[in-house]
């Protein structure tokens, strides 16, 4: 979410990408562009990376991330959005990754920015709990033992 008209405007729109289609560490590494003006005294990032082990301790080979695109682009706008005014922030950025996902690979990239550390933290952690939840989002673990599980995510 951009609320105002400065150089946030060359980082990619917030929404879903294809693995390969968006790279999210070269995004962290232009934050800067964020918070730079220094009206902002805080910034904060989140990187969600494909685990290896599962919640139930099986190893796992690989996730694949599917999305209901159009679905998933709005609502995480909205969040972006809902977030930012809700914690009177000055940026709120997800972006998330479709695709197959071996373990170590980020996959979601959430950037919060704003006056006060306390609203940045606060603003972080709803906007993370809210895109594992609100867009049409969808996760499944194949395991080493060629199992796989959909994963549901909960608050």
């Amino acid at each position: 979410m951009n609320t105002d008209t400065s150089n946030k405007n060359i980082l990619p729109n917030v929404g879903i990408y294809k693995k390969g289609e968006l790279n999210l560490l070269e995004i962290l590494g232009m934050i800067d562009i964020i918070y730079s003006s220094g009206k902002d005294g805080a910034v904060t990032t989140y990187v969600g990376v494909a685990r290896n082990i599962s919640r139930e301790g099986k190893a796992v080979s690989y996730v694949e991330i599917e999305a209901y695109e159009e679905n998933a682009n709005i609502e995480i706008s909205r969040i972006c959005s809902e977030v930012a005014e809700k914690y009177d922030l000055s940026f709120v950025g997800i972006w998330h990754l479709t695709g197959r996902f071996v373990p170590g690979e980020p996959i979601v990239l959430v950037v919060v920015s704003g006056k006060r550390r306390a609203a940045v933290f606060e603003g972080i952690r709803e906007a993370i709990e809210r895109y594992k939840t609100e867009p049409a989002i969808f996760k499944k673990e194949v395991y080493i033992d060629g199992t796989h599980k959909w994963i549901e995510e909960k608050h």
